[in-house]
């Protein structure tokens, strides 16, 4: 059984940083492309970041460009998801997603495994 485990939300205010961290277990991590989304309430859930098997491929939302940066250190089974200079619409449940491939993939329905969801909501 797949698991995905996030970590890392909170609360924090404007132009500050946190880490979300992603443990997962019970696949071949090391062969899937991950990828981190977000909801925010009333809205659709959208694509964040997204990153291939072995790291060197990445992509992000322009929105998210420049400020966030997504890694994974595959002797772990970890994804990262470091953002910076957060702002107040960066407030939402950020999700951890696999997929059953290599190639990276834009929509979340492209993606067959997610975790609970971590809250970070930015406000002063």
């Amino acid at each position: 059984q797949v698991q995905l485990v996030e970590s890392g939300g909170g609360l924090v205010q404007p132009g500050c940083s946190l880490r979300l961290s992603c443990a997962t277990s019970g696949r071949t991590f090391s062969t899937s492309a991950m990828g981190w989304f977000r909801q925010a309430p009333g809205k659709e859930r959208e694509f964040v970041a997204a990153i291939s098997p072995s790291g060197g491929i990445t992509n992000y939302a322009s929105s998210v460009e420049a400020r966030f940066t997504i890694s994974r250190d595959n002797t772990k089974n970890t994804v990262y998801l470091q953002m910076n200079s957060l702002k107040p619409e960066d407030t939402a449940v950020y999700y951890c997603a696999a997929r059953n491939g290599p190639y990276l993939r834009y929509g979340w329905n492209e993606y067959n495994y997610w975790g609970q969801g971590t809250q970070v909501t930015v406000s002063s």
